[in-house]
């Protein structure tokens, strides 16, 4: 596929060095010179330094013969002007913008196409969704949800002494539920596909699929016991914390009500800006608004959060994020989850004692890569350290592997079929599994892969 991008920021660079990896022709155009330049140096594509809005770049970066066109600077009209003018001369062309306005949103979610564009991919509403996720299943680890289906894969960490400690994964099914598979382990910074004869360790970063309501016993033992989180501060009274915050109250307009069923909680807001304080004030009455700075010495606030469940810090800066996450549980707060640019700070966070770590960055890239992958893919997550690929795949009446076993889904550098939906009915396949029309495949494999997936799926 030829995919042109806009904006060498670290979305884009990110976006660009995945679609790479998987031998897709990739164009960049940023209007930055320096950003260009850094670009040029560090991805292996034609790099264009000009503005995006400009035809003549556009048609240098080979739009007439692409299929797919991502703007991802950081202003939203930009994006939306770039899409329109593409699509104003190639209307087949699938276009993809980056927008944080949430008028666009809504426009969006009544089936209105803004300047002919296909999908928007909203960064904070992407980050507030996973963040919510993870209070849903206990904060306990970082937990991927599949949609209509009772599946999640759960990543927990393996602790010294508990029942997985030293478990062989031939003995995997012996211990925990019975429909629960060992998908990835995370050892020393790499990524491994798990095979039977796999014996894990304390520190294993371990991803396993299972039923969402057994993940919290599952848990368990890994060494991590589930709590109820009914108190829940939140650090940062920002775009993020402001979803947040909506989720969690449920309240009727939020973007984010469909994914979060449960119950309100008591939700405590940290910010320090006075004028922002004010404003969360009227629009959260039922939560308690406190105008301090967490990060200053003089916090005097301690008394009014050291007793929380559960802390999310969702400020601006990663660095703040991790340390304020760290600090407040070793003064009693039962969990914490941190949101972070990138995937290379979740090993650090964690090492600090963070419980879920949400990688922003990675997050909008994933969101972009479902939109990107065709009809036939319903979601593409990327896990471990970035270079294990989850895809929700539905199996269409001209699949290559339509009425054939199991055994015939064989790629070079591993993958496997973790679970199948088919009738509404889910179920991790055997060896007796034959692919048939409209089942709703998820399967795990290693970036690069694409081609031979396409191959045996489209």
């Amino acid at each position: 596929m030829r995919i042109v991008v806009i904006g060498a920021g670290s979305v884009g660079i990110q976006l660009c060095r995945h679609l790479i990896r998987e031998k897709h022709d990739v164009s960049l155009i940023e209007s930055d010179p320096e950003c260009a330049r850094h670009a040029s140096n560090r991805l292996d594509c034609l790099v264009i330094q000009d503005e995006g809005n400009n035809l003549s770049a556009l048609e240098e970066a080979g739009i007439a013969k692409a299929q797919a066109l991502v703007c991802a600077t950081d202003s939203d009209e930009i994006n939306m002007l770039i899409c329109g003018l593409a699509a104003s001369r190639y209307p087949d062309l699938l276009k993809i913008a980056r927008v944080r306005n949430d008028d666009y949103l809504r426009l969006n979610r009544r089936e209105e196409r803004i300047l002919g564009i296909d999908h928007f991919v909203h960064p904070d509403v992407e980050a507030a969704r996973w963040v919510l996720n993870a209070v849903e299943h206990g904060a306990l680890g970082e937990v991927l949800a599949f949609p209509g289906t009772p599946y999640g894969i759960g990543a927990i960490d393996v602790a010294p002494n508990s029942l997985f400690d030293g478990l062989k994964l031939t003995d995997f099914r012996s211990a925990a539920p019975p429909d629960s598979l060992v998908t990835l382990v995370d050892r020393a910074g790499k990524s491994i596909l798990p095979g039977g004869g796999t014996v894990l360790t304390p520190g294993d970063r371990v991803h396993i699929l299972a039923k969402e309501a057994e993940l919290a016993s599952i848990f368990e033992l890994a060494g991590q016991s589930h709590q109820k989180l009914k108190n829940i501060g939140i650090v940062g009274g920002g775009k993020v914390g402001i979803l947040i915050a909506e989720g969690l109250i449920n309240r009727e307009h939020s973007f984010l009500k469909k994914f979060f069923r449960k119950k309100s909680r008591e939700v405590t807001i940290i910010e320090q800006d006075y004028a922002l304080c004010k404003d969360l004030a009227a629009r959260f009455p039922e939560a308690l608004i406190l105008n301090e700075d967490i990060s200053d010495e003089r916090f005097s606030g301690e008394e009014r959060i050291f007793g929380l469940d559960l802390i999310v810090t969702a400020t601006g800066h990663q660095e703040l994020n991790i340390i304020t996450g760290a600090y407040l549980k070793s003064k009693g707060v039962r969990r914490a989850i941190a949101l972070v640019s990138g995937a290379g700070y979740g090993p650090i966070a964690r090492q600090l004692g963070i419980d879920v770590v949400i990688p922003t960055k990675l997050v909008i890239v994933d969101s972009i890569l479902s939109h990107l992958m065709g009809s036939g893919v319903k979601g593409v997550h990327r896990i471990g350290d970035g270079r294990i690929g989850i895809l929700e795949i539905e199996i269409g009446p001209d699949t290559p592997l339509l009425d054939k076993p199991i055994t015939a889904f064989r790629l070079s550098a591993g993958g496997l079929i973790m679970l199948v939906n088919r009738g509404g009915e889910s179920f991790i396949p055997k060896g007796g599994y034959v692919f048939q029309k409209g089942d709703h495949c998820i399967l795990i494999a290693k970036n690069g892969s694409e081609k031979e997936i396409e191959k045996l799926l489209f």
